[in-house]
């Protein structure tokens, strides 16, 4: 009898919550280093490792921001992107909107369009050689003030046409979404998409907000969604999705067990949830060890399991046809 391991290999999905600088592997990290000049903190590959013991969502940022130093060059980004990428499509990953953090680069004296060619040409390889598609979501970081994402968002305007839609991510308490108000509001007016980070350590408060203050149309986490009958009900009333991440949940301490993650209860009250990797160099995991770790967890059934795979597509932003050309490939395994 096939295992719920073997279906979920096979199962076509869609990634909405990618950190690309998240997909940054300590082996990777090191080969940059040593080409560009650059040195770590850390002595090896298993020194760096072993750092990622995290107690919470700033103590993993720290780290992570200290790699991204060593990103310099249009090829590092773009040996980055292809890098997720290749493994994305590995994983049966047929479609990714990928977030990139302009900030942590730009920054550092890094320009803006040394960033987004290198990722625009990787998704560009991607489409001919690996046959899945990809699409760029500009974050804010939330720990700098909205003057640095205007600046930001006026340095992305030449290059629009490479971006679908702008995130908030970065440490997340003390930072309402309601500070970004005015950058949104000029990201809208410009046409693009709107999602942000949202209830992963912040409270339910943080949704309502990003809804209303920054309209968005995805919520980024939103674990503490749950805490709030009266948002459940909104979420699932206007089908405004979540895009959840079970192993970033357990590695920063967002749950305390996998045992006791939310995602069943997201699913039975009628949330548009979908299963995503987040960081995945840092949290142990791509998009088939997130669906294996929660499925085996929770007993996650064949039909949730394809719930889940069809709500990665809806919740996207590719166009209706596309979105049902994936899920009738969806029906094909259904058991």
């Amino acid at each position: 009898m096939e295992t719920n391991q073997e279906f979920i290999k096979g199962l076509p999905k869609a990634e909405l919550h990618i950190h690309i600088e998240g997909s940054f592997e300590p082996e990777m990290a090191f080969e940059m280093a040593k080409r560009n000049g650059v040195k770590l903190k850390y002595g090896s590959v298993e020194e760096l490792k072993a750092a990622y013991n995290f107690n919470n969502l700033q103590d993993f940022l720290d780290i992570y921001y200290d790699n991204a130093a060593v990103l310099i060059n249009e090829l590092d980004f773009y040996e980055l992107a292809y890098a997720y990428l290749k493994k994305a499509r590995a994983q049966n990953v047929l479609h990714a909107e990928i977030f990139f953090d302009p900030q942590t680069h730009t920054e550092r004296g890094v320009s803006f369009e040394t960033v987004i060619t290198g990722l625009d040409r990787a998704i560009k390889d991607a489409e001919k050689n690996l046959g899945m598609t990809a699409s760029l979501i500009m974050c804010f970081l939330r720990h700098l003030p909205e003057a640095s994402a205007i600046e930001t968002f006026k340095q992305a305007l030449p290059y629009k046409h490479l971006i679908q839609a702008v995130g908030l991510d970065s440490s997340e308490k003390n930072f309402p979404p309601a500070i970004f108000r005015e950058v949104y509001k000029m990201a809208r007016e410009e046409g693009f998409k709107a999602v942000a980070h949202a209830g992963e350590e912040g409270p339910a408060e943080y949704v309502w907000e990003a809804l209303y203050e920054l309209k968005i149309e995805r919520v980024d986490h939103g674990n503490h969604s749950l805490d709030d009958p009266k948002l459940i009900e909104y979420l699932v009333d206007k089908k405004i999705p979540l895009t959840v991440c079970p192993l970033s949940n357990l590695k920063l301490k967002v749950i305390n067990d996998m045992k006791n993650h939310p995602l069943k209860k997201m699913l039975d009250f009628g949330l548009v949830v979908s299963i995503n990797s987040d960081d995945p160099a840092y949290f142990g995991g791509y998009m088939n060890e997130n669906f294996v770790s929660v499925a085996e967890a929770l007993n996650l059934t064949k039909n949730d399991l394809i719930m889940l795979a069809k709500n990665s597509f809806t919740s996207s932003f590719i166009s209706e046809e596309e979105k049902k050309k994936y899920i009738s490939q969806i029906q094909k395994t259904e058991p």
